[in-house]
């Protein structure tokens, strides 16, 4: 199987990595992401298929807020396993720096037939965990 067309890598900027990096190295490590490099503008985790995913801060960030509303990218999917390792995300989540979006309409705040959470950081980045089996 040709690797091309996968993806290599996606890379976060944030605002303070130092504050931001704990709830991405819990939630990537709960999607089966290993530390892959740290620098102290930043970090990174590699995916079982090795894609990866960096989290840097530094002095090209632009000093301001994040809003996943505005044009670029609005969120992360990542594939969470089964309805109960999802459920169990959303569970440890908040202790680990992440809320629930849409909590009045969790699990099919995406529609009736898909079973996901959405996260949002500290920084209001957006990540949506999505159960096996659904699109």
């Amino acid at each position: 199987m040709s690797a091309r067309g996968s993806l290599h890598h996606v890379e976060v900027w944030c605002r303070d990595v130092a504050s931001s990096g704990p709830s991405w190295d819990w939630l990537l490590g709960a999607m089966g992401f290993v530390p892959r490099d740290t620098w102290r503008d930043g970090r990174s985790w590699t995916a079982p298929d090795g894609s990866y995913v960096v989290l840097e801060s530094g002095p090209d960030v632009v000093a301001a807020a994040h809003e996943r509303r505005r044009p670029g990218v609005n969120h992360l999917a990542f594939r969470g396993g089964s309805r109960d390792d999802v459920d169990g995300l959303v569970a440890d989540a908040p202790s680990h720096g992440w809320a629930l979006l849409f909590a009045d309409r969790h699990p099919f705040a995406g529609g009736p037939e898909h079973y996901a959470a959405y996260l949002e950081d500290s920084d209001g980045f957006e990540v949506e965990v999505v159960a096996d089996g659904d699109a």
